[in-house]
């Protein structure tokens, strides 16, 4: 009966759950799914383990996370492609398998704590609504709808499992098998490494009472998690960042027990989650508001100790513990967001079956008649699922998603910037570039805000805009290869093909895992008619990709590809047709290193700087030709023109 009171637990999740299998990718999915190279192949899995680098194709976000490249890897064999639903099936599987999980714990705990046949019922409900508390909340929805934040998932289901393992096996403790689950975590995501912590608190008021002893108790843990620490830091490629700068470090510790308190309302009262809010950092230590932050983090750790001197209410200790000591890792390292709406996945897990627990004592003190209490407990899960729907829907689009964004935190620069994305990919360039101006006033140095103005200049045909906010971009971060690749896309689409190369070349030095850098690196050379060039890049592309289609194709059939002064000079005509004139030039000078005596070419460059009103190179371009063709009338008229005008 228990096991059919679970499944319809996990039903009732699911049901809410039922409109989020089709939302697509958003934010941080970009790099690491989406536009990410390595996650194609299944070959790559060894790699996953040995190479950092292929977690993301930015430099700074790359991180060791293998299992979880694994698995997306997985997820793209299994769903033929960059299929949402299999990714969202995916990570949805483990998170039920997470909630049993769980309620496992949560189940012994109760029994623990009030043990025999006549407690039995009532724990068995604790643990069950607890369990369906902590599924159906709206801030649990912000990870599970978050495709790359199945790292909080499967980490979060790891260190469970480890636990479950040691508490319901005893006689496996003495072979460390409770540590595998919690090493995978680690693989996961590194704030799993505290494991030990929840461990020893679990052993101290449940096992053990005196901690020396539930310490001893835990060294294994820490030997592993310090070996798996090390590991990490190893592993971790040089190139990832926080995102953070010099001096951000103090002021984010400082303003992380004000974001607990943030997350502790969020429990209770989720009606502001946001993707990414615009909370910050707060730098003067005699902020109010701070110091409520540590008011509150010393209450907790007051009322957990409390707690945690009587039996009965040691579970309410264990949660108030968990919600902390989950925290920690991210309160202590400086990062990028103050606070993220997904951090509450891992520290909820005790927040819920604390709260639960008290009001489990509360109503048994109050003598609360059982049907009202089913009826509130109804009333509960009812709005929590609800809740659970809504943020779906708001995750369903990049629109959606980003629209609530700039509602619940109108001053996000970077938020305001991605609804403006999301308006462009449907075709709003206009109404893109109000949101990009909005998030200017916010973010005037934003290296990914400039390439963003810089293409929807470019779509609506204000060239002079769009150039300068691509050249504003690579002087902000000349290092990324973004705005190298779009800056060339748009130089291609002018004509610009040589200008064009030399960016594609910096972005796939930046960057080599930047696959679409190379394919319009490749195009390029097409363009330009340089067939060496062509191969060259292919080949360089697959020494990286070997599997790459597009490179095999242009290596295949870049043989066929010839770079002749004729070919070159008919483009510097076309160019020079279009008022192209410095790309006419830079044309027909190719012409003339495959043929230095092309009269032709020599014609072509002095028409071009007649053009442009440059007499004197007009004038040398013309006797060039003239000297190769004396006879050659049009070289005759265009040096006319240019004497005269000069004189």
């Amino acid at each position: 009966m228990r096991g059919l009171w679970l499944l319809a637990v996990l039903a009732v999740v699911t049901l809410a759950y039922a409109n989020h299998f089709t939302n697509t990718f958003h934010f941080d999915d970009a790099h690491t799914i989406v536009f990410n190279p390595y996650i194609r192949d299944l070959g790559n899995l060894p790699r996953f383990f040995t190479d950092g680098d292929t977690f993301s194709t930015l430099p700074p976000n790359r991180s060791w996370r293998p299992l979880i490249s694994a698995s997306l890897a997985i997820d793209y064999r299994l769903g033929g492609g960059l299929k949402p639903i299999a990714f969202q099936m995916s990570t949805f599987f483990w998170f039920l398998v997470q909630l049993v999980v769980v309620y496992l714990l949560f189940l012994r705990t109760c029994d623990l704590v009030q043990p025999g046949e006549g407690n039995a019922g009532r724990n068995f409900r604790i643990a069950l609504f607890a369990t369906a508390l902590y599924g159906l909340h709206p801030a649990i929805a912000e990870t599970v709808n978050y495709v790359i934040q199945r790292a909080e998932v499967y980490s979060t289901l790891g260190v469970v499992g480890g636990l479950v393992l040691y508490i319901y096996f005893p006689g496996w403790r003495r072979y460390g098998l409770y540590l595998i689950p919690a090493a995978i975590a680690v693989l996961c995501k590194p704030p799993a490494l505290i494991f030990p912590a929840l461990l020893f608190v679990w052993i101290w008021l449940f096992e053990d009472e005196k901690p020396s002893r539930a310490l001893a108790r835990c060294i294994p843990s820490i030997v592993v998690a310090g070996a798996l620490a090390a590991l990490t830091s190893v592993m971790t490629p040089k190139t990832f960042s926080t995102g953070t700068s010099p001096g951000d470090g103090p002021p984010y510790v400082f303003t992380q027990p004000l974001v607990a308190l943030r997350y502790f309302l969020s429990f209770f009262t989720p009606t502001h989650l946001s993707a990414d809010t615009d909370f910050k950092a707060i730098r003067n230590p005699l902020d109010p508001a701070a110091w409520v932050g540590i008011l509150f983090v010393i209450g907790v750790i007051w009322g957990a100790w409390r707690c945690s001197r009587e039996r009965q209410l040691r579970p309410i200790a264990f949660g108030l513990y968990w919600y902390l000591i989950a925290l920690f890792p991210t309160s202590i390292l400086a990062l990028a967001e103050v606070e993220n709406d997904h951090r509450m996945f891992f520290p909820f897990v005790g927040l819920a079956f604390s709260v639960v627990w008290a009001a489990s004592i509360a109503v048994r003190q109050w003598a609360v008649p059982r049907a009202a209490i089913a009826a509130v407990c109804g009333l509960v899960l009812a709005a929590c699922a609800w809740g659970t729907w809504q943020r779906n829907e708001i995750w369903r689009t990049d629109e959606s998603l980003w629209r609530d964004v700039t509602i619940k935190s109108p001053s996000n620069g970077r938020g305001l910037m991605n609804y403006g994305l999301a308006l462009m990919a449907r075709g709003d360039y206009p109404g893109a570039i109000d949101y990009y101006q909005r998030a200017h006033v916010y973010r005037p140095d934003y290296f990914a805000l400039e390439t963003n103005m810089g293409i929807a200049y470019g779509k609506v045909g204000n060239d002079a805009e769009a150039e300068r906010h691509f050249l504003r971009a690579i002087e902000l971060k000349p290092t990324e290869a973004d705005p190298q690749y779009h800056y060339a896309s748009w130089l291609r689409g002018k004509g610009r093909f040589y200008e064009a190369a030399a960016h594609l070349d910096t972005a796939v030095t930046n960057n080599p895992a930047d696959t679409d850098a190379w394919h319009l690196l490749m195009q390029t050379a097409a363009d330009l008619g340089d067939g060496v060039r062509l191969r060259t890049t292919a080949q360089n592309m697959l020494a990286q990709f070997p599997n790459d289609e597009t490179a095999r194709n242009w290596l295949r059939n870049g043989d066929a590809l010839t770079a002749s002064p004729e070919s070159f000079l008919d483009r510097s005509l076309a160019l020079f047709q279009q008022g192209r004139y410095e790309d006419s030039i830079a044309m027909a000078r190719m012409a003339l290193k495959l043929r230095p005596n092309y009269a032709e070419a020599w014609n072509n460059v002095g028409a071009a700087y007649n053009a442009m009103k440059r007499w004197d190179e007009a004038i040398q371009a013309e006797k060039q030709a003239l000297a190769i063709k004396p006879d050659y009338e049009l070289a005759k008229n265009n040096l006319a023109v240019a004497e005269s005008k000069k004189r």
